[in-house]
């Protein structure tokens, strides 16, 4: 599907109880840093091609994304939320209870999660169970659970640089966390041997909390200042590791790309990330992208609905497309996520 030339529609008055006595005029998104330069992209070619305005595309968060679009329905509120990790049942449920009860979820295509450091700093051939060891705040060390007390890289695992730990790490507010946390420290920490510790250890009633409390254990990082949680976004991570040139910083994908000329990347189980490698499914750090849209707005919103079937067009998400000029791993299923746009299908219950 390609939309080069944008057909508007007639604006409707009213939504669900809601009167707009003279409806915005522009489209208000919100949300993940690590989709906001995608956005950005697709804003600005909306506005330069189409008949409606350029959106307003605001970072913040994954999480405080998805909380503004769940605080009502009218033009008061946004009408999108960009989103890196896929939206909560606690979200839905915050949704429900502010009058948003019908929310499409579109998946625009796949980033990785990276690990780098400065240009000019030594090579990282790096392993989820060697970062576990490096930041996770308790171990498994001939067979107990003890704090961990690794100074250097090399402590974590003898072939890594003896560099002193310092890792800057997303904090609990972006959806990067989220794939950090399951795809990174949850393996490392299996790996490790201390999963099963804390299994073994939780006093939970039943197998589903206590695999629950033992996550929960594996996600602890350390407190000591070796892991450092950065709430803002991936500038602020490069101005730490420009600070701090011993420092290990994590980024998306197409963020290192567009800062080669600082950074350096690492490995990941003998692979580098690329979109390549991502799209292949051999790199092993990668999370499918979002942007949840309140439907309540299509009709009452100039341009929303113009503006969703624009961004996953092929022109803008498809092989060929923008985005991946700017490092975006298009969805294989793309045709499928056009369609529902098209139909307008609304979220069903989380699985």
């Amino acid at each position: 599907m390609s939309l080069i030339k944008l057909i508007p529609s007639a604006v409707a008055i009213l939504t669900a109880s809601t009167v707009i006595a003279s409806a915005r005029d522009q489209l208000q998104i919100a949300g993940s840093s690590t989709v906001l330069p995608y956005a950005t992209i697709v804003a600005e070619a909306f506005g330069e091609n189409g008949d409606f305005k350029t959106p307003v595309v605001e970072g913040g968060g994954s999480g405080a994304g998805r909380k503004k679009l769940c605080e009502g329905v009218g033009e008061a509120t946004i009408d999108i939320a960009n989103s890196s990790s896929r939206i909560s049942q606690s979200d839905i449920d915050l949704c429900k209870t502010n009058g948003v009860t019908d929310i499409m979820e579109v998946r625009i295509g796949y980033d990785g999660i990276v690990f780098a450091s400065d240009i000019n700093g030594p090579d990282f051939v790096l392993t989820p169970v060697d970062v576990f060891n490096a930041i996770g705040a308790q171990v498994a060390k001939d067979g107990a659970l003890v704090a961990n007390t690794a100074k250097t890289w090399a402590d974590a695992n003898a072939a890594l640089p003896a560099q002193d730990i310092l890792a800057f790490i997303p904090g609990t507010k972006h959806g990067t966390r989220e794939v950090f946390d399951t795809k990174v420290l949850l393996e490392g920490c299996k790996t490790n041997g201390a999963y099963d510790l804390f299994l073994a250890a939780s006093k939970e009633a039943d197998d589903a909390a206590k695999k629950k409390d033992a996550e929960k254990q594996c996600f602890t990082t350390r407190s000591d200042g070796t892991s450092v949680d950065i709430d803002g976004d991936y500038t602020e991570t490069l101005s730490r590791i420009d600070a701090n040139k011993n420092a290990v910083g994590v980024f998306g994908l197409s963020f290192y790309e567009n800062n080669t000329d600082k950074l350096k990347v690492a490995t990941v189980n003998g692979i580098v990330p690329s979109v390549e490698t991502i799209s292949k499914g051999e790199y092993p750090v990668s999370r499918p992208l979002y942007f949840y849209v309140k439907k309540a707005h299509i009709g009452v919103i100039p341009g929303l609905k113009e503006y969703i079937q624009f961004f996953v067009s092929d022109d803008m998400a498809g092989p060929d497309g923008k985005l991946a000029e700017y490092g975006l791993v298009p969805d294989p299923e793309l045709a499928a996520t056009q369609a529902a746009v098209e139909a307008e299908t609304v979220m069903g219950p989380l699985q």
